[in-house]
């Protein structure tokens, strides 16, 4: 009850979803609680399946043939997405081109979800900035009467408390998550990219697992 002030927190709140509203389209804030659900739940896809996949994709392909991975299908659909243009008959730098472009898409959808808490992360403290000032107008208007004074001191400083604890806790926290999952996800769709290429280039298998495992620090590296 100590720390519990409904002034403050409408202050804090009510100007941070304010404040975010007129900075993002309804668009973007629809898609609000599936970047969350991003945030606490990790992605499913592991660097070393992916590089495993593409391994063995192209010992299929050195084997059978580059139509022989229409059988093949997977939960990636970035990488299934690239299987099917390779079945269509892809050439190799008009592949990379366009899978190039879906990563560059990809960026720019994830980055208004970053920008969105980044700026959410800004935007706390200063609200609670302006609670506190609001209370302290509300403490030197009832000066003559000493029971007032500490309520509106109260509701001054924790609405300063809420700023802090939104934007160092919750939100600022939730911005770089959401950045390392995005660079996370770009690596991953770039070795799929890269690996794909290969194997329309008929590079030996080997040397693909190689190539891609580069990227990769000694600890991680698995064999496929």
């Amino acid at each position: 009850v100590m720390f519990a002030s409904s002034h403050a927190a409408v202050v804090v709140f009510g100007g941070l979803i304010a404040s975010t509203f007129i900075k993002f389209n309804l668009h973007d804030l629809k898609n609000t609680s599936a970047i969350m659900a991003k945030v606490f739940f990790e992605p499913k896809n592991d660097i070393n399946d992916i590089i495993s996949q593409l391994v063995q994709m192209s010992n299929i392909c050195r084997k059978d043939g580059i139509l022989a991975l229409e059988k093949y299908k997977t939960d990636n659909q970035f990488l299934q997405n690239g299987i099917n243009h390779c079945v269509d008959g892809a050439t190799p730098d008009f592949l990379s081109d366009i899978l190039g472009k879906e990563i560059d898409y990809l960026s720019h959808r994830h980055h208004v979800g970053i920008t969105m808490f980044e700026s959410m992360g800004e935007a706390a403290p200063a609200m609670g900035m302006v609670g506190t000032l609001i209370g302290m107008v509300e403490l030197l208007a009832n000066m003559e009467d000493p029971s007032k004074i500490g309520p509106a001191m109260g509701t001054a400083l924790l609405a300063t408390c809420y700023g802090a604890i939104v934007a160092n806790m919750l939100t600022i926290p939730m911005g770089i998550k959401l950045m390392h999952y995005s660079k996370e996800e770009q690596l991953q769709c770039t070795i799929i990219m890269e690996g794909l290429v290969g194997i329309l280039k008929g590079v030996n298998p080997r040397m693909i697992e190689y190539s891609l495992r580069s990227v990769l620090s000694t600890r991680d590296r698995e064999p496929a």
